[in-house]
């Protein structure tokens, strides 16, 4: 039986100072505790290497990837205060892509788009 995956990815990289590292991850906890009631979201996590973090953030759809957008929008604010982001990627089905295309709040912070052709989930 095949699944019809509708799973977006959003994968933030930023640069953070070590000077402003443990506020940047008692931030990224705030973020964890935000994230961990919405119902779309499938994982969310931060990972750290070298004056980088890097947020691992799964959704069931376009949908549930802004309505997180909209969730986090004042803490997304800080962190930006105090981190940059360098690359910023989102992955998924050409459908689902083309819904997040057209939103404002991902225009305002222009990710590179990837659009999943072959997959399969179990």
């Amino acid at each position: 039986m095949e699944l019809s995956d509708t799973t977006v990815t959003m994968h933030p990289y930023l640069k953070v100072s070590n000077e402003n590292l443990e506020s940047f991850k008692r931030l990224a906890q705030d973020l964890l505790e935000t994230t961990r009631g919405e119902m779309g979201c499938l994982y969310y996590g931060f990972s750290y290497s070298d004056g980088e973090a890097f947020c691992r953030e799964g959704y069931k759809n376009a949908e549930s990837l802004l309505a997180h957008l909209d969730n986090v929008e004042d803490l997304l604010q800080r962190i930006n205060q105090i981190a940059e982001v360098f690359r910023l990627e989102v992955h998924g089905p050409e459908e689902e892509i083309n819904k997040l295309r057209t939103s404002l709040s991902l225009k305002k912070i222009n990710p590179k788009y990837y659009v999943l052709e072959d997959s399969f989930r179990n």
